[in-house]
């Protein structure tokens, strides 16, 4: 089943390669969208794709790369838009 969602991890998540982190990740998964540094400290990841495989990745994040520190991931669904062709890792 086709799902859509916006993760914002928050945490020691900016500066220890979370981002590579988790298109990496989301590559591996066959995941499509994006994932960025947000203003507040926050990395937001916006992911579409099978329902197992999310999941599986949000299990990844919350233990995160070495050197970073998953306070909490606010996990919204979000309906399919189907506007990906694949993951990227957008900069300010």
């Amino acid at each position: 089943m086709k799902k859509a969602a916006r993760l914002l991890v928050q945490g020691t998540v900016q500066g220890v390669f979370f981002r590579q982190f988790v298109k990496e990740h989301a590559d591996d998964l066959k995941l499509r969208g994006f994932v960025r540094n947000l203003g507040n400290g926050e990395v937001e990841v916006i992911v579409e794709g099978l329902k197992e495989p999310i999941e599986r990745l949000v299990g990844i994040l919350k233990k995160g790369p070495p050197h970073s520190q998953i306070r909490n991931i606010k996990i919204e669904e979000r309906k399919w838009s189907g506007d990906f062709k694949e993951f990227k890792i957008l900069r300010f």
